[in-house]
């Protein structure tokens, strides 16, 4: 399974930031304990900046395959040390394998098909020719199809941004963990006002901005490189008309005080990168901070929640 087609499974779970240029990777094939087990567990040994692991449900309903992104040469006897005692003999199963980069973008090319979220496109170079009149175009380099609105919580979020627009106009957004850009630049092409975005990855940052010069939005774009809200760009009590989080449940739960102060008291909080088992938890510490849930999407195995603040939330469509 190439890292392009993962996200065609129905049920997955994701850790850490995926490497824009990964040299090696690990696969194995396991059941959904472990898979889950060895996610948790590689998340937290490895720097979340330089390695990625995903595990995806197979089309049997069984089997889990799980891969995971290093950007540089694992240590292959200690990882498997680690994960022994998850798996046992198993562990020896794993296989490890080095990235041809040419294959690595070609990849990413072949799963970069355009995606739309209303009049928002995001398309790689290849595929200009589909950009129609009335369309809002986000260009991305291919071989960045990692977080380019392919992936179920970022096309979530785009589509949670169309619906904001359609109830009233945002004239302050905030991007937290922004990645490749996506979010943020569909923000500012969309409601032609200044985004606040910002990563703890400074190549991410570096990418960001090279994409909001590319698709000529780097005046209505502010980054920052911190993790969370460290900032003064972000560090505003109330500021944000809507705020985007499309990170992973663990850190959502501990920006929970921070990101509910960044809303404005009629605000919209738009978090993703979450899968259905992590959803409780985080409406839990939502909730703590005064936020309820107006809405709900589920696409690919991942869920995007649409949070307002104070009494009972509408019944989620």
């Amino acid at each position: 399974m190439t890292a392009a087609g993962a996200d065609a499974i129905g049920a997955g779970m994701l850790e850490g930031l995926p490497p824009h240029r990964p040299t090696h990777v690990l696969r194995l094939d396991t059941n959904e304990r472990a898979a889950r087990a060895m996610t948790d567990l590689i998340g937290e040994v490895f720097d979340p900046t330089e390695t990625a692991v995903a595990a995806f449900e197979a089309e049997d309903g069984k089997t889990w395959h799980l891969e995971a992104y290093f950007s540089e040469e694992p240590d292959e006897e200690a990882v498997r040390e680690l994960i022994r005692p998850i798996l046992g003999d198993a562990a020896d199963e794993a296989t490890f394998a080095a990235i041809d980069q040419q294959d690595w973008v070609r990849a990413s090319l072949e799963g970069l098909k355009p995606v739309r979220a209303g009049r928002i496109l995001v398309h790689g170079s290849h595929d200009r020719e589909r950009v129609q009149p009335n369309d809002l175009p986000i260009e991305i380099e291919a071989a960045l199809a990692f977080g380019t609105g392919h992936h179920g919580t970022t096309l979530g979020c785009l589509l949670a941004l169309v619906d904001e627009v359609k109830r009233r106009r945002p004239h302050r957004v905030l991007d937290v963990g922004t990645g490749t850009g996506i979010l943020g630049l569909a923000a500012a092409r969309l409601l032609h006002t200044t985004v606040v975005a910002g990563d703890l990855d400074p190549e991410a940052v570096a990418t960001a901005r090279t994409n909001a010069a590319f698709n000529g939005l780097a005046n209505l774009m502010a980054f920052y490189e911190a993790p969370g809200l460290r900032h003064p760009l972000a560090r505003h009590t109330r500021a944000f008309d809507l705020v985007f989080a499309n990170i992973l449940a663990r850190p959502l739960r501990g920006l929970a005080p921070s990101l509910a102060r960044a809303v404005a008291t009629d605000g919209t909080l738009v978090l993703s990168g979450l899968i259905p088992r992590d959803v409780p938890g985080v409406l839990s510490a939502y909730a703590a901070q005064g936020f309820r849930l107006r809405r709900r999407r589920l696409i690919e195995g991942w869920a995007t929640l649409e949070l307002r603040r104070g009494g009972a939330a509408p019944r989620p469509r």
